[in-house]
């Protein structure tokens, strides 16, 4: 039986609340289908920075980095002025553990209510990569004149050419197993520099990959065709800013986001990856049940693949898109069912175990699942952390 060491940080707000739900269905699927996760739970976020003014330590990251997989819940207070969370631990975290990728998908599952009028299933299943290290993320800024009517801000945008090859190789990797079909998105014409970057990349790469298309939207056309075409996109690749934005837009078009998934992807295998559901804290709304945990629940799916437990991940996502399909409302009390009986449906549909019907289009599950087999993890990962590192 496969042990998977997993850290769970369930954060603030409604995080604790989605991520208990996720861990029901977790067990549940690691009791049909073999496998077990030991979990070590980590406090994080507002409330224990308040209270002992920690952030991201080199404690916390030595511990963190003998484990196989991060399941995130959210972070975020009023309490904690904003930026401080943010960079202090999830951007030390990406930047730590060399999590370059940033995989989105947008995928409309049948019966999941969409704002887009006449958007169908069919027509909405693509994934998005964001490159996850760098960019504005990690520029740093000064203002100077500040408080006066002359004040200047500057805010820098770094871009390497071995950050930038990294996620676009791997998004030819993907497209190359999905529909064979990539786009860049950027602002060439305007951010010359960085756009003839990412160009320059994308243009250098394609020779290794034949097989896929590549083209180019300027990433203010993209938020245009988004909602109105999104079939016209299989894999798409961004910088980390554009791709915070046009993901955004994607988990509207796909039902919201609640059921919005992600993976921050360590590709080589030198340190954990991280799985969290896009949305934020949601103070406002914590310890009402109201939250839906379905996109916590999925990025578990998708964490499960990564870790190669190809079909509990199947069985998660199956499971998981029959209830959506059955609720009234993705969120809020109108959604019929708290957050915890949410997780106890899915926990009790994937318990049942046998055979579950395949989700139409393409399979991000599936898509993790073949691009982690070739990626060294575990005994890899704990030799190289005792040698002293990637």
């Amino acid at each position: 039986m496969n042990t998977h060491r997993i850290a769970v940080i369930a954060g603030d707000g409604i995080g604790p609340e989605v991520v208990e739900a996720a861990l029901e269905v977790l067990a549940a699927a690691g009791s049909t289908y073999g496998f077990s996760a030991d979990l070590q739970r980590t406090p994080a976020g507002a409330q224990h920075y308040l209270r002992t003014g920690e952030l991201w330590t080199a404690e916390l990251e030595e511990n963190l980095r003998t484990h196989d997989a991060i399941l995130f819940g959210a972070m975020g207070d009023p309490a904690v002025e904003p930026g401080v969370l943010e960079r202090g631990f999830i951007l030390a975290m990406r930047q730590a553990f060399r999590q370059a990728v940033n995989l989105r998908p947008v995928k409309l599952y049948p019966g999941v209510a969409t704002p887009i009028v006449g958007l169908t299933s069919e027509r909405c299943d693509l994934v998005i990569l964001r490159e996850n290290t760098e960019g504005a993320y990690v520029g740093r800024g000064s203002t100077v004149h500040a408080g006066t009517p002359h004040a200047v801000a500057v805010q820098e945008s770094i871009n390497t050419r071995a950050g930038v090859e990294r996620v676009v190789d791997y998004s030819f990797r993907l497209a190359e197993r999905r529909r064979g079909r990539l786009t860049l998105v950027h602002k060439k014409n305007i951010l010359i520099e960085a756009g003839t970057l990412w160009q320059d990349t994308v243009h250098d790469l394609a020779s290794r990959y034949p097989a896929v298309d590549v083209d180019y939207v300027h990433v203010d056309a993209m938020c245009f065709h988004l909602p109105l075409t999104p079939e016209r996109f299989d894999v798409v690749v961004t910088d980390n800013l554009f791709g915070d934005i046009i993901t955004d837009l994607g988990a509207v078009i796909q039902g919201g986001l609640g059921v919005a998934a992600s993976a921050n992807l360590n590709i080589d295998g030198t340190a954990p990856s991280m799985f969290e559901a896009i949305h934020g804290s949601a103070p406002d709304i914590a310890g009402k049940g109201w939250a839906n945990p379905t996109g916590t629940v999925l990025s578990t799916a998708m964490c499960l693949a990564h870790l190669g437990e190809r079909d509990a991940a199947l069985a998660i996502e199956a499971a998981t898109v029959d209830l959506l399909a059955s609720l009234p409302a993705l969120s809020g009390a109108a959604m019929g069912m708290s957050t915890a009986e949410v997780g106890h449906a899915i926990a009790a549909a994937v318990r049942k175990g046998g055979s579950f019907a395949r989700i139409p289009g393409q399979s991000v599950i599936e898509d993790l699942a073949e691009m982690a087999s070739s990626t060294p993890r575990g005994t890899s990962r704990r030799t190289a952390v005792s040698e002293g590192g990637p």
